[in-house]
């Protein structure tokens, strides 16, 4: 395999904190980003693109790791978290009438953004994590690619690049409950990475004091051709109708210990036709 270089994408999102409650805000019913952080599952798209270019002699070689964000201005901490880590440079794409985009609307603007960096250099990789921990959809890596007519390959657990006669492929091994398969696709390509493909290294002092000196470029969808109209929550496809807060939890059944303990309890899931 010979090691050319590699222009990777990775799209990292700004999550609300799965250790805090999460909760909707606003008319709109849209989340509150308040207290968030880049989501977890991302970290493990941003260290398969890390090893593919390392494995390719990194920047000095040419290789480049974009770290791509949609958000309000706070979402800009997922970038520069991601550069922290090791990403080369980081794109936030931030827009008022972004605000409640669904995944619909945001696989739109995200295409575009995407084409708006490829005529400078195009994209070989678009890498992701295998949902995000606020939407936990899955949706977004399969509309990215139909947007922009690229082969997609989801749940990687395993990924490499070869190079076979001037046509690089993208391999991955894809795990199922009783059986794994192994899926390639030409490049460029679209693919989403699972928490089991490799185990994400943490920002160090060097390159904490490195991200401070890394490019972060802000764009809006004027920037990248995009109608307002087509995204937020004019141009979703779904929207919240409505919402409330989840009633608390009721007090569960208490079994004091008489000495016939073990038959309450035997009577209680019979009831709950759990024996």
């Amino acid at each position: 395999m010979e090691n050319s270089a590699l222009n990777i994408v990775v799209l990292v999102k700004h999550v609300p904190d799965v250790q805090l409650n999460r909760h909707l805000t606003g008319e709109e019913n849209t989340v509150d980003r308040s207290d968030s952080i880049l989501s977890e599952l991302d970290e493990y798209a941003l260290e398969a693109a890390l090893q593919l270019v390392e494995a390719r002699g990194g920047v000095a070689a040419g290789n480049n790791v974009v770290a791509v964000t949609m958000g309000p201005a706070g979402a800009v901490a997922a970038v520069k978290k991601a550069l922290q880590i090791g990403a080369f440079e980081g794109v936030h794409l931030s827009d008022e009438a972004l605000a409640g985009s669904d995944a619909a609307a945001t696989s739109l603007a995200l295409a575009a953004l995407i084409r708006h960096l490829s005529p400078s250099r195009p994209v070989d990789l678009i890498l992701t994590g295998m949902a995000s921990t606020d939407g936990e959809t899955s949706l977004l890596p399969a509309q990215l690619a139909a947007r922009l007519g690229l082969p997609q390959l989801t749940f990687a657990a395993s990924l490499e690049v070869t190079d076979d006669g001037g046509v690089r492929r993208a391999v991955i091994r894809r795990d199922g409950d009783s059986q794994s398969e192994v899926v390639q696709a030409t490049l460029p390509a679209v693919i989403s990475v699972t928490d089991q493909i490799n185990s994400p290294r943490y920002p160090n002092f060097k390159g904490i004091m490195a991200a401070k000196k890394k490019t972060v470029t802000t764009l809006t969808v004027a920037d990248i051709a995009v109608d307002p109209a087509q995204v937020g929550r004019a141009g979703s496809w779904t929207v919240v109708e409505s919402a409330q807060v989840r009633p608390p939890r009721t007090a569960g059944t208490i079994i004091n210990d008489e000495g016939n303990a073990g038959l309450l309890l035997v009577d209680f899931l019979a009831a709950q036709k759990l024996l």
